[in-house]
């Protein structure tokens, strides 16, 4: 007999907006270490890593994400040592139909059909034997063409999620109806009748089943997600749709757009249960839940000082932060904000990221240190006509070939050494060794050593804005 051939699928394109300040949309939560020693995408492509078994084949993971986190997804697998089938980059955030529809075209191509599972990559499960067991069940039933979520054993009312709620038959567990987002009175009675499952957001079928199930009740997305895969462009690992073809596809969430409509169509719709420890660390309530805690209840992370507190969260990034007398409090630092909330009101601060949006302010998007595919920077200081940064570069990588027309640069090397090319002009520096780039002048930053590279760059000019840089050369692709 022979094996079943998965394909693993970690939707990665989420902004993470409830972890706010810690989650940006340039740096959102599944690239954040919140739990363990990795960060949630690293985690789940682990756990997707582990899925063979006899009679079950696992390929190397498709990752969809966005353009804009290209380097950060494959960075990340590269610490893992994990090889990624591809990463498909959405070009603009379309929910969760589109991208698992991308996902299913490409594992089509070919000729195969394989069995999808996919999840997304900012969930936390502290079982992971568990979670292998009931996905491995979930292949199963799924490659006889049924459609199979993994449903979460509830473990307390919560009014954060989305149930299911099922039901017993000759064959295991029928997927009845999906739930909205409960009151409490209403998840106290889902708990206590034990019919109501959350909803992981993780689904496994066949890649034809989803083609097919789409085309029955959201052609449109169909059509257009079709249109946008045919008009791909691939560069190595990156495959990425057509930009204009894909800004057309409605968006749409896998269940508004398939699942819910399952119950009494042709698509059968099973669910297999999940009792592993998951968490989805939505909201910083649910990271608290997560968190190891003192005799209190209370959580620190980082250079934390907590007295006279309960189940109070405190997570600090850059500097000491001290809490005395608080309860179910919530409090994040980071370089540039800070966020203080009730704990049972974390899922608002949406409410505070839409103000943020509105008023186009700059921690809405990154935070102080940035990531680039060629390492860091770190913005520290900066004021009227000037601004500071610490910046790394990885060993053997380089910035892009490039000029500034409203600024000079002074470039100081703090550790390694720094091949620096300034006009006709090609040259080494070491510790404690600086140089000038003039206005105007084309400049490169190049780490030759095997040993990462800090400088301190000081920046001077009438106008320092990250999108004064004409580009010349980029070993990166960027323009």
């Amino acid at each position: 007999m022979s094996s079943i051939k998965v394909q693993p699928v970690i939707m990665a394109g989420g902004s993470g907006t409830r972890l706010w300040p810690l989650s940006r949309a340039g740096y959102p939560k599944q690239f954040l270490v919140l739990a363990g020693n990795e960060s949630l995408f690293q985690q789940a492509a682990r756990r997707l890593a582990e899925l063979a078994a006899p009679g079950i084949a696992a390929a190397a993971p498709l990752i969809v994400g966005n353009e804009e986190h290209r380097f950060l997804l494959l960075d990340q697998l590269r610490e893992t040592a994990i090889e990624p089938g591809a990463a498909l980059l959405e070009p603009c955030g379309r929910n969760t139909a589109p991208a698992v529809t991308l996902a299913a075209l490409a594992a089509l191509e070919d000729g195969t059909d394989p069995v999808l599972v996919v999840t997304p990559a900012d969930q936390t499960v502290t079982d992971p034997a568990a979670f292998k067991k009931a996905m491995q069940e979930a292949v199963r039933q799924a490659a006889d063409g049924a459609i199979v979520i993994l449903g979460i054993t509830p473990e307390r009312p919560e009014t954060g999620y989305g149930y299911i709620r099922a039901s017993a038959d000759a064959s295991g567990l029928a997927v009845a109806a999906f739930v909205e987002k409960p009151d409490l009175a209403t998840a106290e009675a889902y708990l206590a009748s034990g019919d109501y499952f959350w909803n992981a957001g993780m689904f496994v079928l066949r890649a034809s089943v989803w083609i097919a199930a789409l085309g029955q009740f959201r052609p449109d997305i169909l059509e257009t997600t079709r249109a946008a895969w045919a008009a791909r462009t691939t560069d190595a690992k990156f495959i990425r749709p057509g930009k204009k073809e894909f800004a057309a596809v409605p968006a749409e969430s896998i269940d508004y757009a398939v699942m819910e409509r399952c119950p009494g169509s042709p698509f059968p719709l099973r669910m297999v249960p999940l009792a592993a420890g998951w968490n989805d660390l939505g909201a910083w309530e649910a990271v608290w839940l997560v968190a190891d805690k003192d005799a209190d209840g209370n959580a620190a992370f980082g250079d934390a000082i907590i007295k006279a507190s309960k189940n109070t969260l405190v997570h600090a990034t850059s500097r000491l932060v001290s809490v005395v007398g608080l309860e179910d409090v919530v409090v994040v630092e980071t370089p540039d904000a800070v966020l203080v909330t009730d704990r049972a009101r974390s899922q608002e601060v949406k409410a505070i990221v839409n103000q943020l949006h509105a008023s186009q302010r700059g921690e809405l998007d990154l935070p102080r240190k940035v990531h680039r595919p060629w390492g860091w920077y770190d913005s520290i200081d900066h004021g009227e006509r000037f601004q500071v940064k610490r910046i790394m570069v990885k060993p053997g990588a380089s910035l892009s070939l490039q000029m500034h027309h409203h600024r000079a640069e002074h470039w100081i090397v703090v550790s390694g050494t720094a091949e620096v090319t300034n006009g006709e002009q090609v040259l080494l520096i070491s510790e404690n060794q600086s140089t000038y780039i003039p206005l105007g002048e084309k400049h490169r930053l190049r780490n030759p050593g095997k040993v990462p590279l800090e400088i301190i760059e000081v920046q001077s000019g009438s106008y320092l804005g990250e999108d004064d840089i004409v580009r010349f050369d980029d070993t990166y692709g960027r323009s």
